[in-house]
């Protein structure tokens, strides 16, 4: 049966083709076909039901109003943001280095096999940085600097500093761990500079999927790098590359780890393989990982203590940010990522048990009563809102069981002072009491969809201004880009 047709990419010479995704014995599967290549017919989502689920979580959003690029290819070959493009930019990524001191098989940078040396200068940095906060109408609010390996830049302290300088709210490192580790001082020369999480590459509680996924075993630089984020209270997500075969049997385990370690560890976000790296071809569907995968087996690592229905789509929380919106009258940060982009829950940890918000917050009551709130704010003007922020403070407290919330945590009071009195500080005490466990699946040639490309939300910013989608850069532009804006090694 056919669900849609969309655009996709041949996996051979990334020609943009047409393509259809259907379903077929319970799963969701996408092909198309190359003149000169041949037919592709790959997984998209591995269980169609949960697939139709996702469905009620689509919220189309309204772009930039100043996109940087024209239309004249068409989606995917005009990034740039294009006027097609339908989300703005939550987090931003600025590549500041191709060198890497590992050369895994799983990198969609593909960094330490490069002959070029791509290494934006500071103040080329600077003006990348500028162009992700002029964006319109919401400034891009976070940023992440990656590479390569962020930390081998001697500048990269400073290059911290230089994101808060320019209004960032949020900044990341997304590094694996190797300097962090041996430098005990870099943490807390990044917490100084304000640096507010570490992206932890971390595929796994033994050695075996580092040897497989990074060619060594570097899980005691893991561990140490973590316990130098823990002297400097600077907070880590982990982030594990998921492949079939090789780590998707540590899932559970890996949640425990983030547990057990909980005063340091905010979330964990896996990211099931991306085969834009150097995996053959004949091993994508084998090694191959999609959400559903994923949440299946959360359920059954964890013994059911967080199941399959704890997860909604990333776009879920639209209706946050659209009740805050005609709450503020301004624009805010909107997630109208696709609804296939990826899938979260939060956890609670009370007396060492796993409590995932769903057991006690009725999510989907929570979601309505904020949507019908804002379209009552939109609908009333001054006295209007008046009335609806008086009804949703107190409406809220019934979409809690209190009987099965964790004892540790007043979530009725965090939510109240949230939405009544927007205490930024009490959203900050409820991260701090929580692990968001998460799931995001970026595309591949294989599986590639223009429908989610267009709403993508976490976006690169290169030297020449552009600013490209996270899914068409790693599986489009990535080349091109470092050649235009790199020199030789020869000449280094």
């Amino acid at each position: 049966m056919v669900i849609k047709k969309t655009k996709s990419l041949c996996p051979e010479c990334l020609k943009p083709l047409d393509a259809e995704v259907y379903e077929e014995q319970g799963k969701v599967m996408i092909k198309k076909e190359c003149p000169e290549h041949g037919s592709f017919n790959n997984v998209y989502w591995s269980d169609s039901d949960i697939y139709r689920k996702a469905e009620g979580c689509d919220y189309v959003g309204k772009g930039l109003q100043n996109p940087q690029t024209d239309i004249d290819k068409n989606c995917p070959m005009d990034c740039g943001i294009c006027p097609d493009h339908e989300s703005h930019t939550i987090l931003g990524l600025i590549d500041v280095t191709n060198r890497c001191n590992l050369k895994c098989p799983v990198c969609f940078a593909n960094a330490a096999v490069s002959k070029y040396l791509y290494e934006p200068t500071y103040e080329e940095i600077r003006q990348m940085l500028r162009n992700l906060r002029s964006n319109k109408p919401v400034p891009t609010p976070a940023i992440q600097y990656a590479g390569g390996e962020p930390t081998i830049r001697k500048d990269i302290v400073d290059l911290i500093k230089l994101a808060k300088e320019e209004g960032f709210s949020h900044t990341q490192i997304a590094t694996n761990g190797i300097r962090l580790a041996k430098r005990p001082e870099l943490a807390k020369d990044l917490k100084e500079a304000g640096l507010n999480t570490i992206y932890l590459q971390f595929d796994g509680i033994t050695e075996e999927p580092y040897i497989n996924n990074r060619g060594k075993n570097l899980l005691p630089f893991k561990i140490d790098a973590i316990e130098n984020c823990r002297k400097a209270n600077l907070g880590i997500v982990l982030v594990p590359t998921i492949v079939k075969g090789i780590n998707d049997n540590q899932i559970g385990d890996i949640i425990r780890f983030a547990v057990d370690n909980l005063d340091i560890i905010r979330g964990v976000n896996f990211q099931p393989v991306s085969f834009a790296g150097r995996t053959p071809a004949d091993q994508v569907e084998a090694q191959r990982v999609t959400i559903p995968d994923f949440q299946k087996m959360v359920e059954k690592q964890t013994n059911s203590k967080i199941a399959l229905d704890d997860f909604y789509p990333a776009s879920s929380v639209h209706s946050i940010s659209e009740f805050v919106q005609v709450l503020e009258d301004e624009p805010q940060v909107t997630f109208t990522c696709h609804q296939h982009c990826g899938t979260a829950t939060y956890i609670f940890i009370d007396n060492g048990d796993i409590i995932p918000i769903t057991r006690f917050v009725d999510v989907d009551r929570f979601f309505e009563l904020l949507e019908k709130s804002t379209g009552d704010i939109k609908n009333g003007g001054i006295r209007g809102k008046a009335k609806s922020v008086a009804r949703a403070t107190l409406e809220l407290p019934r979409t809690i069981d209190r009987s099965e919330a964790p004892e540790s945590v007043d979530i009725k009071n965090i939510l109240t002072s949230v939405f009544k009195d927007r205490s930024y500080k009490s959203l900050g005490d409820f991260h701090h009491k929580t692990l968001l466990i998460s799931c995001m699946h970026f595309m591949d040639p294989w599986n590639f969809d223009e429908d989610r490309v267009k709403r993508c939300v976490i976006h690169y910013a290169l030297p020449d201004g552009r600013i490209i989608p996270f899914c068409t850069m790693n599986s489009i532009y990535r080349q091109e880009v470092e050649k235009e804006f790199s020199i030789p090694l020869k000449d280094n």
